[in-house]
This record gives structure tokens, C-alpha cells and sequence, in this order.
């Protein structure tokens, strides 16, 4: 059986002090029990979902798993050399966490939508390899109209991008208006949509994600965010996603 953290330890991880000021905080008084009782030192160990800072409950100590409306004019990156980032709208607090939390996948600059944000590895891995075919639906528009050919020649799996060598996994395209389609992909390859569509003649104009696996967009404004339920989180960790 492990060992409970220490509180240092604990507070640390999920961004709200370092140790250091953990000990401080613990002094003043700002670290307590859900039952009421004050703990006066850091340094001991216990139940990071029973502790309480400034009288409330510790945040997402089993993992952070969020989904994030992202607008346009941000990248999916911690390199602030890169610009704005979605990161930028997100509490301080998350960005002090360890792990840090990642984007899984990236959207570009220009694509708005769904993007999900975890500090566990394992999730993050697993959302996005291959072989776990979890499908992305993106909704899009393009400069020119779309080609009938192209649903089919999504469908087969034979479409290879440019300077690539290996043919592009089934995918369903399902035309909404002559200009305007829907989009369904198990992968994600780099600039996918747009390499797909420029494939067949067309440059996208406008991209938005409104779904990963089982998990829509729905009603998140854009630039809004909330954490997943444990329904829908069981859905994405599972088979079912």
C-alpha cells in the first residue's frame, strides 16, 4: 500500500504553493480538513481529496481533464514565442501544476472548436494514437465546390497527401452544401483537413471541430471551458470513446 503525500507535497503538484510557502500558508491557518480541522504542519502526510485550502476543496487531485472552446488567433503551445495561447485563458493556478497540462493534439492557429487539456500522460497518449481510432468530426468550408468524387475517395483509404507515402485512413466526408462539409477522421496528421481538401481542389476557409470521440462541443462558448464529467471521462479512458 503507498504512502500518502505529504501536504508540501501535494500543494506543490497541483500549483497552489511551492513548499516553501506551503509551510507558511500551513502556519496561518489556510490548510484544513473537510471536517474543519486545521492542519498547522506541511510536512505531514494525508489524503489530498480530504484537504481544504482557504476552506475549500483541492482542485482536480486525481487528474485534470478539461474541454476547451477554442477561438481563432490562438496556438495549442507553451512557447511563448509562438503567440497567444489558449493557455493564456486558463487559471495561473494549472500552469503551476506537475505535470504541466497539455493540449491533446493541437488545432492551428486559424481552427476553432473542441480541444481537451490533461496533466495525465496516459490519457493524453491514448486520445491520441492511432489505434485507439478515436474519430475527430470537424466541420469546414472551402473556396471552391467540393468535388463529389472526394467522399468516395475519402471513404477507400487510398488518398496519399503530398510528400507522404502512406495512404490516408478511411474517412467519412459528407457534403453539406456545395462548399460546406463535415468531416470525420481516426488520425491526425499534420494540417490533415487541409491537405485533404487541397487533394481534391479545394483550400479551406474555415475549420471548426465540434466533436472528439463521444464528446461534443454542444453549447461551450468559445472561450469557455469546464471539466469533464465522470460519465463522459469514463466514455474517453475506455472502449467506448
Amino acid at each position: 500500500m503507498s504512502r500518502l503525500p505529504r501536504i508540501d507535497q501535494t500543494l506543490s503538484r497541483l500549483g497552489y504553493a511551492t513548499r516553501r510557502e506551503a509551510a507558511s500558508l500551513a502556519k496561518r491557518g489556510s490548510i484544513s480538513t473537510a471536517n474543519g480541522t486545521l492542519l498547522k504542519k506541511s510536512d505531514t502526510r494525508h489524503d489530498p481529496g480530504d484537504l481544504l485550502f482557504e476552506g475549500e476543496p483541492l482542485e482536480a487531485v486525481n487528474g485534470l481533464y478539461i474541454m476547451f472552446h477554442k477561438p481563432a488567433g490562438l496556438v495549442c503551445s507553451h512557447e511563448v514565442r509562438e503567440g497567444p495561447s489558449i493557455y493564456d485563458m486558463l487559471p495561473a493556478r494549472w500552469l503551476r501544476r506537475n505535470p504541466l497540462p497539455a493540449s491533446i493534439g493541437r488545432l492551428d492557429k486559424d481552427t476553432t472548436g473542441l480541444i481537451l487539456i490533461t496533466d495525465d500522460g496516459t490519457f493524453n497518449h491514448r486520445l491520441t494514437s492511432p489505434k485507439h481510432d478515436v474519430q475527430k468530426t470537424y466541420e469546414l468550408e472551402v473556396d471552391t465546390n467540393i468535388p463529389e468524387h472526394a467522399v468516395a475517395l475519402f471513404a477507400e483509404g487510398s488518398l496519399i497527401l503530398k510528400n507522404e507515402d502512406k495512404p490516408c485512413r478511411p474517412a467519412e466526408l459528407q457534403i453539406k452544401a456545395p462548399r460546406k462539409a463535415q468531416l470525420i477522421l481516426g488520425e491526425g496528421r499534420f494540417h490533415q483537413v487541409k491537405r485533404m481538401m487541397e487533394a481534391v481542389g479545394c483550400t479551406v476557409t474555415k475549420l471548426h471541430r465540434s466533436q472528439i470521440g463521444t464528446l461534443k462541443i454542444g453549447d461551450l462558448k468559445e472561450g469557455a471551458w469546464r471539466a469533464l464529467n465522470e460519465a463522459e471521462l469514463l466514455l474517453l479512458k475506455g472502449g467506448d470513446a
